[in-house]
C-alpha cells in the first residue's frame, strides 16, 4: 500500500515538472503586426495650454500605418528577447491646431530596427496544459488562462525621409531625413488561440534622439518627436528541434 502511494505521488510530481518545461518546446516565434501611427512633432497639433494630455492632437489627418515583423526567442518562460524590424509613415500638418495659418504640411517614411526584451508579468496557462499543447485544437478552461500581458523596451535606430510642402521645405532649417536612435516602449496582450497561433494587440511607443522627424524644429519646442502605435498582432510559434534550434519540418 505504502508503496502504491509513493509511486503515486512520484508521477504526479514527474507530470507537473514535465507540463511545467512544455513551453520549451516551442522556444520561438514568429510575428507581424499591422496598425495605426499617431505623430507628436513640431508641425501641427495644438499649443499645451489648449491641449489637455495632448488628446486634441491625436486625429485622422495625423493617423498613418507602422508595420512589424519580429523574431523572438523565449529565454525563460516569463522573458523573451525580440529582433524587430519596423516600418511605416508619419503625417504632420498645421491644417489643423494653433498654427493653420503658418501652412506646414510633412510626410515621414522610416524604417526602425530595435532590439527588445519583453517582460510577462501576466502568462497564460493553457501552454502549460499537456491536453492543449497535444489536441491541436483550441483549448482553454477560462479565458484569463490563455491571455498573455506583457511588457517590452528596448533599444533601436531609425532611418527616415521627411519630404515636406513647399512653405516647409523652403523654411529655415528644414531637414529632408537622417538616423536617430530610438527607445521603443509599450505594453501588450496576447491571446494563445491554438499550440501554433497567437493573437494579440499591442501599444506603444517610439521615443526618438530627434526633434526633426517632421523635418523641422520650433524655437518653442522643448522636447524631442515622439509617436505612438497600435499594432493587431499574429504569431506563429516554431518548433524547438533537438539541437535547439528552429525546426520547421
Amino acid at each position: 500500500m505504502k508503496r502504491s502511494l509513493l509511486m503515486l505521488i512520484l508521477f504526479c510530481l514527474m507530470g507537473h515538472i514535465t507540463e511545467a518545461q512544455l513551453w520549451k518546446l516551442k522556444r520561438y516565434e514568429l510575428s507581424g503586426g499591422l496598425g495605426p501611427t499617431f505623430f507628436f512633432g513640431d508641425v501641427g497639433g495644438f499649443s499645451q495650454g489648449e491641449n489637455i494630455l495632448g488628446l486634441k492632437d491625436m486625429s485622422f489627418l495625423q493617423t498613418r500605418i507602422n508595420g512589424d515583423i519580429s523574431f523572438k526567442y523565449r529565454i525563460i518562460q516569463t522573458v523573451s528577447a525580440r529582433l524587430s524590424f519596423s516600418g511605416g509613415l508619419l503625417k504632420a500638418t498645421d491644417e489643423r491646431g494653433s498654427n493653420e495659418g503658418r501652412g506646414f504640411e510633412a510626410s515621414t517614411a522610416f524604417f526602425q530596427p530595435a532590439l527588445i526584451g519583453e517582460y510577462y508579468f501576466i502568462k497564460n496557462r493553457s501552454e502549460n496544459s499537456y491536453i492543449f499543447v497535444s489536441s491541436g485544437k483550441r483549448f482553454f478552461s477560462t479565458l484569463i488562462n490563455s491571455l498573455d500581458f506583457y511588457a517590452f523596451t528596448g533599444v533601436g535606430g531609425m532611418m527616415y525621409t521627411v519630404s515636406g510642402n513647399t512653405k516647409l521645405e523652403n523654411a529655415s532649417g528644414f531637414k529632408s531625413g537622417g538616423f536617430t536612435p530610438v527607445i521603443p516602449i509599450g505594453v501588450g496582450t496576447s491571446l494563445i488561440f491554438s499550440p501554433n497561433f497567437n493573437f494579440g494587440v499591442e501599444i506603444g511607443g517610439r521615443y526618438t534622439f530627434s526633434d526633426y522627424l517632421d523635418g523641422y524644429t520650433s524655437q518653442y519646442s522643448s522636447s524631442n518627436d515622439v509617436y505612438y502605435y497600435l499594432n493587431f498582432v499574429v504569431t506563429y510559434k516554431v518548433k524547438t528541434g533537438k539541437n535547439g534550434w528552429p525546426s520547421f519540418r
